[in-house]
């Protein structure tokens, strides 16, 4: 299934819209989703971050503590959880 053509009015429009900057967009007519509708929010299946190796000097008995507990023996995975759920969390106390 390819992509619509969109004729000349249409591009225009959109070049219009993308110059309006966020704070003049009125969303009063938008409702506010409820917390409860996040519960069981996750991440696309498609979405793929970007990998970037690297060396990193952990403590012994925290490597130890994360092969011994990682699904599968997934530790790399399960300290980048980890760490992810700590950047998120920071963000929000930032905001």
């Amino acid at each position: 299934m390819g992509r619509k053509k969109r004729n000349a009015a249409q591009l225009d429009e959109l070049v219009k819209l993308a110059a309006i900057p966020d704070d003049q967009i009125d969303t009063a007519d938008i409702p506010e989703a409820p917390a409860e509708n996040w519960i069981h929010a996750r991440r696309g299946e498609l979405y793929r971050p970007l990998k970037q190796p690297v060396t990193i000097r952990l403590d012994a008995d925290v490597l130890t503590w994360f092969k011994e507990h990682a699904a599968s023996g997934s530790y790399q995975t399960e300290i980048n959880r980890v760490l992810r759920r700590h950047v998120a969390t920071e963000e929000k106390r930032r905001a």
